[in-house]
């Protein structure tokens, strides 16, 4: 995905506040597995994903929680580095070899004081990102495994061929044999 669709996504922007962004922005590469932000570090970059999917979770005495997923056109991000410049809550990891558009969030920052669309641009990007957390944190409170399962599979059914099993398990808060019998008794 190109990073002006990604862009977009969030908030429609003048041309020159486009090409504001874009040249602050680094495309990189990183392998499968990479661990690209940690827990407990202040995160000085945000992503978005050109190509690839990753995981935020944590660590939890011998078991990993994962919160979110990310693909082509999502940002990554830990949102208390973003908002507070304190250490994030998640670990994000590569599952697939990725391309990300890279932002500097002190470039952005200073741009969010010179430029009103961006600034705007950036409050927007936020809103949209509570919202996500949102829906995932009422999902969890008031749906049951079997219809969150549902839900991935109505709203992102390629995500299941490209994620482990133990993974998905893990964001559903199951277990991976419930999660075999919730397949089961969705086919």
């Amino acid at each position: 995905m190109d990073l002006y669709q990604a862009l977009d996504d969030i908030c429609l922007l003048p041309e020159t506040s486009r090409r504001r962004l874009r040249e602050i922005s680094n495309l990189r590469s990183f392998h499968k597995g990479y661990i690209l932000m940690k827990a407990g570090r202040v995160e000085t970059f945000l992503y978005f994903i050109k190509k690839g999917i990753v995981r935020a979770y944590s660590c939890q005495q011998d078991t990993e929680i994962t919160f979110w997923f990310g693909k082509e056109g999502e940002a990554v991000l830990s949102m208390r580095s973003y908002v507070e410049d304190k250490g994030g809550y998640e670990n994000i990891e590569l599952l697939e070899a990725c391309d990300l558009y890279e932002i500097r969030l002190a470039d952005l920052r200073r741009l969010f004081g010179e430029d009103i669309h961006i600034a705007n641009w950036g409050r927007r990007f936020a809103e949209k990102e509570l919202i996500k957390t949102e829906e995932r944190l009422i999902s969890r409170q008031f749906r049951t495994a079997s219809e969150r399962y549902q839900s991935l599979l109505k709203d992102d059914p390629g995500l299941l061929q490209r994620v482990q099993l133990g993974y998905i398990a893990s964001f559903l808060g199951i277990t991976r044999v419930s999660l075999s019998r919730i397949r089961a008794e969705v086919r």
